[in-house]
């Protein structure tokens, strides 16, 4: 596969998702947002799972608005808080008959040391353990709901650094762009990993790269980094132009055959060698699912 794919501002495709169920973390915003408001257009029930309820339903009235789909439910969760995400998985399936598409979609970017209701580093409590969590609570309902997809919002950030296993959960220092990084490559990492554990289940498994995107991630950034963010704008996408490899990923037929597989621009893409170490993907599986205190095999 190569890296090189070809340009996806906009996406076209004429799929329906009639009688299908998606939950979408972080749909109240950004690339989620968008997502989920083309999803609702091809006619799917969309679950929005947000932290922010508030700006959630301002998110749901415009997504109404703009697709007619009145199929389009919040439900409360904070992926920093494993409490939450319990609740959410057993409310979802009181509510919910199926699961088609998961979309593990929110993210935290490169903010200041802190940690989860947990005790896990935010960024990777958050965009890692959480959608582990989050996918392992959902996952017989998934099952149960094929043909279906899982797709993992990653980034080329995964390339940045790789897993400090000696110390994942940054205790002895902290590097912010490092453990970024970091919590990126576990994602693609994860996605790996799961395709392989769900051969021929009828679940497919994907991870992408959105893209540089013009969205509040950068919202933790230093004051420069922000000016660079804006001066460079042409290079960088749309909120919906990057949905669109998401969207892809989520809508393509035909794709089960590279479930395990990382996208950009709505193409194959090559992620890094780091994220395709099968031995490394194991050992993270084991440290994730030790420090939830599940067992997943």
């Amino acid at each position: 596969m190569s890296c090189r794919s070809v340009c996806c501002n906009h996406w076209s495709s004429e799929e329906r998702l009639d009688g299908k169920t998606v939950i979408i973390t972080g749909a109240n915003t950004g690339i989620g947002k968008e997502t989920a408001k083309d999803l609702a257009r091809r006619g799917a029930r969309i679950v929005m799972a947000c932290r922010d309820l508030e700006r959630a339903e301002e998110a749901r009235t415009n997504i109404l608005e703009d697709t007619g789909n009145e199929n389009v439910v919040i439900r409360k969760l904070d992926l920093s808080d494993t409490k939450s995400i319990k609740a959410f998985a057993e409310l979802i399936a009181k509510e919910e008959k199926q699961v088609n598409i998961l979309i593990n979609n929110a993210g935290i970017m490169m903010c200041p040391h802190s940690k989860t209701a947990d005790g896990f580093e935010m960024q990777l409590g958050v965009n890692h353990l959480g959608h582990f969590l989050l996918t392992y609570l959902l996952l017989d309902l998934i099952k149960r709901s094929t043909p279906a997809r899982i797709v993992i919002v990653a980034s080329v950030a995964h390339t940045w650094t790789g897993l400090r296993l000696d110390d994942i959960n940054s205790e002895s220092s902290y590097d912010t762009m490092k453990a970024y990084g970091q919590s990126k490559l576990a994602n693609v990492l994860f996605a790996r990993s799961l395709a392989k554990r769900l051969q021929g289940s009828g679940v497919s498994v994907f991870s992408l790269h959105p893209g540089v995107v013009q969205s509040d991630l950068w919202r933790h950034q230093h004051q420069c980094i922000q000016m660079a963010v804006k001066i460079f704008r042409i290079f960088t996408k749309t909120t919906v132009e990057g949905a669109q490899t998401t969207i892809y990923c989520a809508v393509e037929p035909h794709l089960e055959s590279q479930s395990g597989g990382y996208f950009s621009d709505c193409a194959p893409a090559t992620c890094s060698r780091a994220a395709s170490d099968d031995d490394l993907a194991q050992k993270l599986w084991e440290i994730s699912c030790n420090m939830l205190g599940i067992t997943w095999q």
